[in-house]
């Protein structure tokens, strides 16, 4: 009887030591690539955490896997193509909210289409960030919010929230050794992530362009939306879409 108790009372205290172990503790992560499925998974995550303790700044670094292509699919560098930057940024945010990849060839059918369209609408051959919000409505049917006076961590909560952002631009500012000459007077791109110090973005610029980093005082000394004027690129406003 005694022998029974003894071994009762050990195992009563190996069991009171092994209730009272502290859990494993594992520092959260930073999110380094966000797409539409993992960003409703984050969302829903932060609405099930306590609102006394809201998040306080974006992670230091991300990147948003957006489908890439050029403006000129094939190097086919013709007026049409020359002039398809918005269109392109447009096509490659489309085919990012819809989940689907983007082909050379899908993207020079698009781009045609899209072209055409934008031709029988009335639109010119350089559209300012508010009308391609309305082509992205009208279009695609998505929804168009443009921003004003934006600043860089303005893009940065962006990014962070899933959006990518399509950004109007001087393109010679952009200094991007990879354009023909000295570049583009109007330009467009879509930023797709942040580092520390710079932006990553899908350029469609160059057939280089996919994740191509830009320091974060170029390009954003370089937002200006379209002024009508291509010399006066640089008096333009500094604003950029959200389209979701």
């Amino acid at each position: 009887m005694m022998e029974k108790r003894m071994l009762l009372l050990i195992g009563t205290c190996f069991l009171c030591l092994a209730c009272t172990k502290k859990p494993v503790f594992e520092e959260p992560k930073v999110i380094l690539h966000v797409n539409t499925s993992s960003y409703s998974s984050m969302q829903q995550a932060t609405s099930n955490q306590s609102t006394s303790n809201p998040p306080t700044s974006n992670p230091p670094s991300l990147l948003i896997t957006v489908p890439f292509s050029p403006q000129a699919p094939f190097a086919k560098w013709d007026p049409l193509h020359e002039e398809a930057c918005e269109e392109m940024s447009l096509i490659m945010v489309d085919r990012f909210l819809r989940g689907t990849s983007l082909s050379l060839n899908e993207a020079e059918v698009e781009v045609q289409k899209l072209i055409a369209w934008e031709t029988d609408e009335g639109y010119g051959n350089d559209v300012n960030i508010s009308q391609l919000g309305s082509i992205a409505e009208e279009y695609y049917g998505h929804r168009a919010r443009v921003i004003e006076n934006v600043t860089s961590d303005m893009i940065k909560s962006e990014l962070a929230a899933g959006h990518p952002v399509i950004v109007p631009a001087a393109g010679r500012d952009l200094r991007n050794p990879f354009f023909s000459g000295d570049g583009p007077w109007y330009h467009m791109l879509v930023v797709t992530g942040y580092t520390r110090d710079g932006f990553i973005t899908n350029d469609p610029g160059t057939k280089r362009g996919e994740k191509y980093w830009y320091p974060t005082e170029r390009l954003m000394n370089a937002i200006h939306d379209w002024t009508g004027v291509k010399e006066e690129i640089r008096e333009g406003a500094r604003r950029v879409l959200v389209v979701e």
